[in-house]
């Protein structure tokens, strides 16, 4: 009896052992995607009134732990069954990804003069004021982790693809769910600095380096969000490329010709511009027959 036991314990130990190894292996292979998707959800989260941004930031946190759980199962149902449909669905996330980051460059360069600063400015106070657009974004947030997610949770699972089953639910369950905590983690210190620096501005008998470092922490939050917009934006593109160009045997031998990062921002503003120009025609479309009506 006692030997079974030490058996079984022996099992365990080992699968364990496993476990920590290839969860080493997967979290390398994902890092990559785990830093574009830090860029791209603390642009997201970044922009809301102060008191607003540990609230929305917990929103989406949440969001995406329910990512997690739905993709975990239907991961690896379709490992186990259908392997052939990860690489359709993760090219369509792909342009969803292409699509985003390729809005945000057009409206970017289609900013002309006082009047577009006006509307920012009207789209600001109103974001401060609509509990819906805030909702809205949150709801954005948490669909672009989802396409993120997808691209983490296959990538963890590719690089334990050929171990047990025994293996690869621990170790991609692990991956995905750390990934959240640690990328969201990041976020909320990003998100807080300011507040950092105010406290560090108002405390007795704080010293010089002391108001120095709030000053610092208060003045570099605003440069921070503006990076992490533009990080985003790309980080987008590099994603949606980079699926492209992996998973299409003709995209990955023009890209050889090409810087890594070039070919892959090249290749999702690419395929960004015929996403954004099939839902201007559907948009069209749609309108012409509404108004036919």
């Amino acid at each position: 009896m006692s030997g079974g036991l030490f058996a079984l314990l022996d099992d365990i130990v080992a699968l364990m052992d496993d476990v920590a190894v290839m969860g080493k292996v997967a979290t390398k292979k994902t890092a990559g995607i785990l830093g574009d998707d830090l860029a791209v959800n603390a642009n997201k989260a970044a922009g809301f009134p102060s008191e607003r941004e540990l609230p929305v930031l917990w929103a989406i946190m949440k969001g995406s732990f329910l990512n997690k759980i739905i993709l975990l199962p239907i991961a690896f149902l379709l490992s186990a069954f259908a392997p052939s449909l990860i690489i359709p669905i993760l090219m369509l996330g792909g342009v969803y990804l292409a699509f985003e980051g390729t809005e945000k460059i057009l409206e970017w360069l289609s900013k002309r003069g006082k009047r577009q600063q006006e509307e920012s400015d009207a789209d600001s106070v109103s974001q401060d004021e609509s509990p819906d657009i805030e909702k809205r974004k949150i709801r954005s947030a948490i669909l672009t982790d989802f396409i993120l997610s997808i691209e983490i949770v296959i990538i963890a699972l590719g690089a334990v693809a050929e171990k047990a089953l025994s293996i690869q639910i621990p170790v991609v369950t692990v991956v995905a769910f750390l990934a959240t905590i640690g990328v969201y983690g990041l976020v909320a210190f990003i998100v807080r600095l300011d507040d950092m620096g105010y406290a560090l501005l108002n405390m007795e008998n704080s010293g010089r380096i002391s108001r120095a470092l709030g000053r610092a922490l208060v003045s570099s939050l605003p440069i921070i969000v503006r990076l992490l917009t533009v990080i985003g934006t790309l980080a987008m593109l590099l994603v949606a490329g980079g699926i492209f160009i992996h998973n299409m045997e003709t995209l990955h031998a023009i890209a050889e010709l090409l810087p890594s990062i070039v070919a892959e921002l090249l290749v999702g503003f690419l395929v960004g511009i015929v996403a954004v120009g099939a839902v201007w025609v559907a948009e069209k479309v749609r309108h012409g027959v509404g108004g036919g009506k």
